[in-house]
């Protein structure tokens, strides 16, 4: 049996396990990838290649970079190649429906949930952020929709109480690469069919902006903490103190003996070198660090002598 040839398109560090285990599969030869152009990066803002193409390259795999998968460039250079399947993870681009019909087995997709639920650009960040305990990997040949198309295979996985939105991202990349395989070769050898999504219990997983990280304290400590973790490294979480914006990193701790319905929310508690912000429903979340604008970050200590403290000071929205 020949083996499927496909092209892999996909652009960040989530894409790479992926790449990586189908260019070792002897059942897959993988004729091209394309992934976005390069961009400025980091705080020298550099050109820098995708984290897919950086292994495309090392692997000898060609390369296209299309400013747009919508031109007749990228057409022209997928009708050329006539590839058996596209597999698409992360690419960051919304592909035209006149190119889904090129590959006989369409354009395949490892989307990091379990869908209908957290359709978008940010499902790993949103599941955490909304203190779901479970989420998972869905194989789907995608549509003109976004993250509409029938799927093929779902993989659950849990969400550790702890555990943030990079750690959870790395983990399930590496078991997205077994099941894009899989289907990809089940597929071929018809063993799998795709089934279409119940869109009724659909939600959703928006790309993330900076207002999302801004704390709301009447949220419970919980709630506050799963936002942390679901919007680490970016926009991370932050409220305001005396005019500055400040990030703020802790987690939830139960604080005995404090009258918590005299304290308004937000407000600033130092207890036994320990501190303190209360949040809703009578928690209390207990700050680590914190980094003030134009500052380097601090432990929760430094940064109450830092600012010698006022009774009943407190962060603001």
């Amino acid at each position: 049996m020949c083996a499927l040839r496909i092209v892999f398109c996909g652009t960040p560090e989530f894409a790479v396990p992926s790449l990586a285990r189908l260019a070792a599969d002897p059942g897959v030869t993988i004729e091209a990838v394309i992934t976005q152009p390069d961009r400025p990066s980091g705080r020298g803002r550099k050109i820098s290649d995708s984290p897919v193409k950086e292994t495309a390259l090392r692997a000898g795999l060609q390369v296209f970079q299309p400013e747009s998968i919508k031109s007749e460039a990228s057409q022209e250079f997928l009708n050329r190649i006539a590839p058996d399947a596209v597999v698409i993870i992360a690419y960051g681009q919304i592909v035209p429906k006149r190119l889904l019909s090129i590959p006989r087995l369409g354009w395949l997709n490892l989307h990091a949930s379990l869908l209908p639920r957290y359709r978008g650009a940010a499902p790993i960040h949103w599941a955490i952020a909304n203190g779901e305990s479970t989420t998972g990997l869905t194989t789907m040949q995608i549509d003109a929709g976004m993250d509409t198309g029938p799927i093929l295979e779902q993989l659950a996985i849990e969400i550790g109480p702890e555990e943030t939105a990079p750690e959870l991202g790395a983990r399930m990349s590496q078991a997205g690469a077994e099941l894009i395989t899989q289907s990809l070769l089940r597929l071929e050898r018809g063993e799998i069919s795709a089934v279409a999504q119940h869109s009724e219990e659909a939600s959703y997983a928006p790309i993330l902006k900076k207002e999302d990280g801004r704390i709301a304290w009447s949220q419970s400590a919980r709630q506050i903490y799963n936002r942390m973790r679901g919007f680490t490294p970016w926009p991370g979480t932050y409220s305001t103190f005396r005019g500055q914006t400040c990030h703020i990193w802790g987690r939830p701790a139960p604080l005995t003996n404090v009258q918590s319905e005299l304290l308004s929310p937000g407000e600033i508690v130092f207890v036994a070198r320990n501190v303190y912000a209360r949040c809703g429903l009578d928690s209390f979340l207990q700050l680590e660090s914190l980094q003030l604008e134009g500052r380097k970050r601090v432990t929760a200590a430094e940064f109450a002598n830092g600012a010698r403290l006022a009774e009943s000071e407190r962060f603001s929205r």
